[in-house]
């Protein structure tokens, strides 16, 4: 099977996730800017949790690019990650409702530990089906990046119970340092190995 299902797939889940996370935040009663001063919490969350699924689909797109045809354990591996992305409403309304509070922090940095987990083991499951020349292999490299995000996050899952604003800080560096551009893949595709 080639890769065109699988990203079509994955693209409409995801349009879905963002969705029902837009659909959350309620509408004020009033018009005036004083209704809109208790959704900061809501509307910051949603920001975050949008960045981050923003992250995901681009890496996604060209993590796929590098892949050739797909297996039935890719499929399987796309999906637990889509599982552990489509929490993202539910964590996202919960610390946004309860202002970032310690254990809804700590929820949503699970949530971010395992979709960082389940994203690796879907790059990993892709490079054993490409073999020894995988393309997405030579692409990410070491990945610090990726290796780094995990480690990050369970020091913010446990930082959240000292600090639901460590934790926050912490979310926040993660995708900012994801924001940056990675042209690694782009590289590799266009034949410049890096």
């Amino acid at each position: 099977m080639g890769r065109n299902r699988l990203e079509a797939f994955s693209d409409g889940v995801l349009a879905i996730i963002i969705t029902i996370m837009v659909l959350e935040m309620k509408v004020p009663h009033g018009t005036g800017i004083d209704p809109l001063v208790p959704l900061l919490p809501v509307f910051l969350s949603y920001v975050l949790s949008f960045v981050y699924l923003g992250i995901y689909w681009n890496n996604h797109h060209h993590m796929l690019h590098t892949c050739q045809k797909v297996t039935g354990t890719i499929l399987w591996a796309n999906l637990h990650l889509l599982f552990w992305l489509s929490l993202f409403p539910f964590a996202t309304g919960w610390i946004g409702e309860n202002h970032f509070a310690a254990v809804p922090m700590a929820l949503y940095g699970i949530v971010l530990f395992m979709a960082a987990m389940a994203y690796w083991i879907l790059q990993q499951t892709i490079i054993s089906s490409q073999g020894e020349r995988s393309l997405l292999k030579a692409a990410v490299g070491k990945d610090w990046k990726g290796r780094l995000s995990p480690v990050l996050y369970a020091i913010a899952i446990g930082g959240s119970f000292l600090s639901p604003w460590i934790a926050g800080g912490i979310y926040v560096a993660v995708a900012l340092m994801w924001l940056v551009p990675d042209q690694r893949i782009t590289n590799v595709l266009a034949g410049n190995e890096t």
